[in-house]
């Protein structure tokens, strides 16, 4: 794992490689061989200077999350902070200089490792990237960074870094100080670093004083809880640990994030967010594909260049895969080219893309409206409007002239993915890619097989969805499939509510101090009332009129065909959209709905959760769901579930299936049976069981 070389100048090369993990991980390993190592090579009066890099790509990627999920109380995870600071303070105090040579991205514990040396220089490539993420999943450094980084680079530099988990390229640490010099490769960087330990004009240039340091973060506190709402507690920890510690020595500033460190790792927050944010997009990430389908698909048509259908063919052709963007007419493809073209102009104004790339990725969209122009293709993707007969139509013209052994996806949103592959001549090769909008943004793709749907069609879909660099979660058919169907729940709920008199504004207000991203209704709006409208007279006609709600449908049926106001698309819905960027909710509501009756902001909030963790079970208990992972983190990364929660199913995981039925029953006794607790719930309970399958 330490790979040590003593030159004979005095020099010792310190070179990580943790080859029993896929990266370079701080694990109990390392760890272990660190706390014999480090005091070796400094207590060496022949040693004039140490490098710290890898023999592998990355620097250090970070700590073993495993490590610290295992840790289950206080002292075992504040010993593995504490470890890791004697170590770094060790490197730190010496008189014996320090220089870590960054090879490759160096993040969490890679970084702080980095950060203990007395001087930083790294490769100059693009692909390397330094930071400090532990936020991201509620934790914060903790091995010396929350104290380290400011002293080094100051604080205001810090925040970003430290309370948005940001990471940086190699320019940008050079320019904040963070590292001292690039080098165009290793070897000239190891050459760089032994003469600069050699030359004895290595120091460490920490920061003594931080003006206006109270000011700043009493401003900085104030902006997370107005974007957090307290639901978070990993920012506040850290605001916390800049507070004190920089106003004191390293010596106590380190016992100060070691003790912040151990409480958080034990906290709800950080347990939901590793276990789904870290552990579970993992899993979706690294499904099993067989060997075969590693380079496909090579072309892909997309029927419809709506915003859906641009946005599929920006994807797309960002993988470099060529694409046929087809509408009804060549005028109508040639405008969803334009999207993507604007897209691509944007992140080139941001520089996030480089201006050739653009070129190339344009080249690779071919407009039409021809239906031929699917000949030759062996992934044909429907984006066009929730219409059976038109997704029938469509469906047929391109199976004729497609590969005989391609994959016909469609993009629906709600519509039984079994029911469209009626439609087909070739049903096993029938699927559903559901993406969500704005497609370039959100990372989830909802992969969905019908019942004929083979593994030959998921493994395609499954190559083409890593290729693009997206997330898939799997499903099996059913209205609504997982995302839509538990989505909807939240939107109706703050209807319901709104129905009952609730007024709007604590609706709204209930949803955003859940930590969902908007209120129901202005999701609803955002969906499009239409929409909303359309899905609940298809179910009526498929299903019957039991089968959607009556306050809710009759709310939306108002709004659309009485008020003509159908979102935000059309600047009216239930909010009111305008000129000035202001939106605010419609005086309409208080005159249909009123919106007086008092409100217990606890209870509404239950209300808003409960129900799509309710639905998350049923979708686990019919199948449509096949394991717990899928559906949190579909929900996180599908309509914004909370991060801090965990996902719908891990939510209640967290909360105690127990205490999470009692609050169903009680909620089912006030408001109805759509709360009464899942039978799978109880089920899982009478076992004796924690949690769900995963």
């Amino acid at each position: 794992m330490l790979n040590i070389t003593r030159e004979n100048d005095g020099i010792v090369i310190v070179e990580f490689d943790v080859s029993d993990r896929p990266m370079n991980v701080i694990h109990e390993g390392l760890l272990t061989e660190l706390e014999k190592t480090i005091p070796q090579i400094y207590s060496d009066d022949t040693t004039k200077g140490v490098i710290f890099t890898s023999r592998r790509p990355e620097f250090i990627a970070g700590a073993d999350l495993a490590m610290i999920l295992k840790a289950d109380d206080y002292e075992k995870t504040h010993n593995i902070s504490w470890r890791l600071h004697c170590i770094f303070e060790q490197i730190e105090t010496s008189s014996t200089p320090s220089i870590a040579a960054i090879n490759g991205t160096a993040l969490g514990g890679g970084l702080e490792v980095a950060l203990a040396c007395h001087v930083r220089i790294a490769v100059d490539h693009p692909k390397l990237r330094l930071g400090l993420p532990e936020v991201t999943l509620g934790l914060l450094p903790g091995a010396g960074g929350t104290q380290r980084l400011p002293r080094i680079i100051g604080l205001e530099a810090s925040l970003p870094l430290l309370l948005e988990g940001k990471k940086i390229g190699p320019k940008k640490a050079l320019q904040l100080g963070l590292i001292t010099e690039l080098c165009p490769s290793m070897d000239h960087m190891i050459e760089s670093a032994k003469k600069l330990l050699l030359s004895g004009n290595v120091d460490k240039n920490y920061k003594s004083s931080f003006p206006n340091l109270d000011s700043t973060l009493c401003v900085t506190r104030k902006m997370v809880m107005e974007k957090t709402h307290g639901l978070y507690p990993a920012p506040l920890k850290i605001i916390d640990c800049l507070e004190r510690g920089l106003k004191t020595t390293m010596k106590e500033a380190i016992k100060i994030e070691a003790n912040a460190f151990a409480e958080l790792a034990l906290s709800k927050e950080a347990k939901n967010m590793i276990t789904t944010l870290f552990f579970g997009i993992g899993f979706c990430n690294k499904r099993k594909i067989s060997p075969e389908y590693k380079n496909l698909p090579k072309k892909v048509g997309i029927l419809g260049a709506g915003m859906m259908g641009a946005g599929v063919a920006h994807a797309t052709a960002m993988a470099g895969i060529e694409c046929m963007l087809k509408d009804r007419d060549l005028e109508s493809a040639e405008k969803g080219k334009l999207v993507v073209e604007k897209i691509l102009e944007k992140a080139v104004k941001q520089k996030k893309l480089d201006p050739s790339k653009k070129e190339k990725v344009l080249a690779l969209i071919t407009p039409s409206g021809d239906p031929n122009i699917m000949a030759g293709c062996d992934l044909v993707i429907e984006a066009v409007i929730e219409n059976r007969e038109l997704k029938a139509l469509v469906t047929k013209e391109s199976e004729a002239v497609m590969d005989s052994t391609g994959i016909f996806a469609s993009n629906t949103s709600t519509l039984p993915i079994t029911g469209l592959a009626t439609a087909s001549m070739r049903p096993d090769n029938f699927i559903g890619l559901h993406f969500f909008s704005p497609v370039d943004k959100m990372p989830l793709v909802e992969i969905i097989k019908g019942e004929k749907s083979s593994e030959h069609a998921l493994n395609y879909c499954l190559a083409y969805v890593k290729k693009i660099k997206k997330t898939p979660i799997v499903v099996n058919d059913g209205r609504g499939f997982y995302t839509s169907r538990v989505f909807t729940t939240y939107i109706n709920e703050g209807i319901r509510a709104l129905h009952e008199g609730v007024p709007a504004e604590h609706i709204e207000k209930a949803g955003v101090l859940s930590g969902m991203p908007v209120g129901p209704l202005k999701i609803a709006d955002e969906v499009g009332l239409d929409l909303i409208h359309h899905i609940y007279n298809q179910t009526i006609k498929d299903l019957g009129e039991a089968s959607v709600d009556k306050n809710c449908f009759e709310a939306i049926k108002l709004f659309v065909e009485e008020l003509k106001r159908v979102g935000r698309k059309s600047s009216s819905g239930f909010y009111d959209y305008q000129s000035d960027g202001k939106n605010i909710l419609s005086p309409l509501l208080v005159e249909h709905f009123g919106g007086k009756n008092p409100v217990d902001e606890d209870l509404l909030k239950q209300r808003l959760m409960a129900i799509q963790c309710i639905e998350s079970i049923k979708c686990l208990e019919e199948g449509i769901l096949e394991n717990a992972t899928d559906g949190d983190v579909g929900s996180i990364l599908g309509w914004g579930f909370p991060a801090c929660k965990g996902g719908t199913l891990r939510y209640v995981e967290s909360e105690g299936l127990v205490v999470f039925k009692n609050r169903c029953a009680n909620l089912a006794t006030q408001f109805g049976d759509r709360f009464s607790p899942p039978t799978l719930l109880t089920k899982l309970i009478d076992e004796g069981k924690t949690g769900f399958i995963r």
